[in-house]
């Protein structure tokens, strides 16, 4: 089952046990399909489709970054809990130990030692783990094995 057959399913879900938020995520999700077929102007891989709900899950995180800063607690809070519907049709990410030993694995294979190398470190895992590397956490982690 595609990932967005998934969603439509669980938003029927969502609509018949009355869950607001939800359904509401759900539809911004759906939303944000459409308007990446139309954009694309072809259907959907599953590959597109995860990145339209990671799209969704950074805006998230960014909206409540920014709810936090400005004193709206329970704006960011709301933000929080659509992350946390939205994480569920995400596929895991490495945690940090295994980021570290993919990162340590390619910068040891490659020869890298250069700060300036971070870009091929990055490339080359992106490559080996599609869709599965946290970017942020895998750019410090990769400066500090070509630092040192």
């Amino acid at each position: 089952m595609s990932l967005s057959t998934r969603i439509s399913e669980d938003l029927k879900t969502a609509m018949r046990e009355r869950r607001e938020l939800e359904r509401e995520t759900l539809r911004m999700v759906i939303a944000g399909f459409k308007n990446r077929r139309i954009e694309l102007m072809r259907d959907l891989t599953d590959q597109d489709e995860i990145e339209v709900v990671r799209g969704a899950v950074k805006t998230r995180r960014e909206s409540a970054d920014q709810y936090q800063k400005g004193g709206r607690p329970e704006l960011a809070q709301k933000e929080l809990a659509e992350i946390a519907v939205l994480e569920g049709y995400l596929p895991k990410q490495l945690d940090e130990a295994a980021t570290r030993a993919s990162v340590a694995a390619i910068v040891a294979e490659l020869g890298l030692k250069e700060p300036k190398q971070l870009g091929a470190v990055m490339k080359a895992l992106q490559a080996k783990h599609p869709g599965l590397v946290d970017g942020k956490l895998a750019q410090r982690v990769a400066s500090e094995f070509l630092r040192g």
